[in-house]
């Protein structure tokens, strides 16, 4: 992953590089992204605009998309998570059965997995245990989404090694709030 910053250069600007500013730009942000070269007593403004991006095999330059595994055996509930992710630029990955996670997890590589509690043959308790008892798997962080919002069913999901916990119902804002903090 490669951190670009783009640099663009001004002959002769005033002094104080403030002034020649367009109103809806913050002075206080323009006089820290400018520098001051003292020898052409000139400004050289950098761009305000970082890119995230990685270069692939054939040296072309993409934006990398965090992805988030969603596990929930609701198809509705995974369509509204994948919406509110999609629109904040992540990549989600939908998944509706519970036995495939491990294997999902494997072709994938999810930054964050989030994870429902209730669901058939296998519970999000004992999956999230055993992600974080397989060393290939326990570096990712796993979010529980659940309905469960107890004080004893939040102490449960600790002990099995969740790093966080969303209840349902929940805003926009708690889901992402829990997928910034571990993506």
């Amino acid at each position: 992953m490669h951190l670009k910053l783009r640099q663009k250069r001004r002959p002769r600007q005033p002094r104080d590089g403030a002034e020649t500013l367009p109103r809806r730009c913050n002075p206080l942000i323009y006089r820290w992204l400018a520098r001051r070269d003292t020898a052409a007593r000139r400004i050289e403004k950098l761009a305000a605009d970082v890119h995230l991006c990685s270069v692939d095999k054939y040296g072309e330059s993409t934006a990398v998309h965090k992805k988030v595994l969603i596990v929930d055996d609701s198809p509705a509930e995974v369509k509204l998570i994948e919406g509110l992710l999609e629109k904040e630029g992540y990549w989600p990955i939908g998944l509706h059965d519970p036995k495939r996670v491990e294997e999902t997890i494997a072709n994938e590589r999810p930054s964050v997995i989030l994870l429902d509690v209730v669901m058939p043959d296998r519970n999000g308790f004992q999956i999230c245990r055993d992600l974080k008892g397989n060393a290939e798997f326990n570096m990712i962080p796993v979010i529980l989404v659940t309905s469960k919002d107890t004080a004893s069913d939040k102490y449960w999901g600790q002990q099995q090694g969740a790093d966080g916990y969303v209840t349902k119902p929940f805003t926009r804002e708690d889901l992402l709030r829990a997928v910034r903090r571990f993506a």
